[in-house]
């Protein structure tokens, strides 16, 4: 998945007020026009894929996403505020996740002696220990880090797309690596925060 673009704002004289382009893509998407809800949907797809992944096996990530997509074009009528597009589409998505994991048959997992790849001599955990981690911790910090380190959106645009504030944005970025790094027993130094 691609991540996130920077918003493109436009400024009011004296640059006071900042608008973001999507938002007017908001508003004829809910006019019928396709090519907007295209734009919308490759500028919103690394956060709904990131809020995905977050709770859901990566294999599939990439149906749910496009499902968000397709549940979000049948409902955006009922959007009120276009500038509330991004919080609004991350409720869509854990709405969607709610239901295939309530809907889903169960199974059991492979057991953990099961190697799917050669281990990493490097001594960093493999990436199936790292999901399984990411997963267990509060939404918040899941999603936005699943947002950063799988997606790659920088800390400006995870809160662009959100609607979260820079300052939230940080503030789970350092807390929820932190947690990460113990549920995987790594040392607590450092910081990739944006």
């Amino acid at each position: 998945m691609a991540a996130a673009r920077p918003a493109e704002v436009l400024s009011t004289e004296g640059g006071e007020s900042r608008r973001p382009r999507w938002l007017g893509w908001v508003a004829s998407a809910r006019h019928g026009d396709k090519a907007a809800f295209t734009s919308l949907h490759d500028h919103f797809c690394g956060m709904v894929h990131g809020i995905v992944v977050s709770k859901v096996p990566a294999s599939d990530a990439p149906d749910l996403t496009q499902d968000v997509f397709v549940i979000a074009l049948q409902k955006l009528t009922t959007l009120e505020d276009d500038a509330a597009f991004g919080g609004w589409l991350a409720q869509v998505a854990r709405a969607r996740i709610a239901r295939f994991l309530r809907d889903r048959p169960l199974h059991d997992p492979l057991p953990d002696e099961v190697q799917l790849a050669a281990p990493d001599a490097s001594g960093a955990p493999d990436v199936r220990k790292v999901l399984v981690a990411l997963r267990a911790l509060p939404e918040a910090y899941s999603e936005t880090l699943a947002m950063r380190l799988i997606e790659g959106m920088t800390g400006p645009e995870i809160a662009e797309a959100t609607g979260l504030t820079p300052g939230s944005v940080r503030v789970n970025l350092h807390r929820g690596m932190q947690l990460l790094k113990a549920k995987l027993g790594l040392p607590k130094g450092g910081s990739s925060d944006e």
